[in-house]
């Protein structure tokens, strides 16, 4: 985990683990499995490299995701989600859920 104090709220925790619209994307993408980097970035879509880098980097340090860097050249780096960034599948499937319900009722 990170070296930082958490707030006091639980739902501010949370904010603060997955506030960014990238990290939340990541753990969709990474909840089927693992992937590559290059796997990663194109079913993500616009971010760039120095981002996803940035993100997956934070997302290791707070303990949601796993990097394994394999001694091959190339080298070949993975990415999948730990057991607390599986834990966080029902967050998702909440909010797949509303913004589905949101879009329906917006037509």
């Amino acid at each position: 985990m990170e070296c930082k104090v958490l707030p006091a709220c639980p739902v501010e925790t949370t904010l603060t683990l997955i506030s960014d619209k990238w990290k939340v994307l990541i753990l969709r993408d990474l909840l089927p499995g693992t992937k590559r980097f290059g796997e990663l970035r194109k079913s993500i879509g616009n971010v760039s490299q120095k981002v996803l880098t940035t993100q997956l980097r934070q997302m290791e340090a707070s303990g949601l995701v796993t990097r394994t860097v394999y001694p091959e050249v190339p080298p070949r780096v993975e990415y999948s989600l730990t057991d607390l960034g599986h834990s966080l599948k029902p967050v998702l499937d909440a909010m797949q859920n509303w913004g589905e319900n949101y879009k329906a009722s917006q037509q």
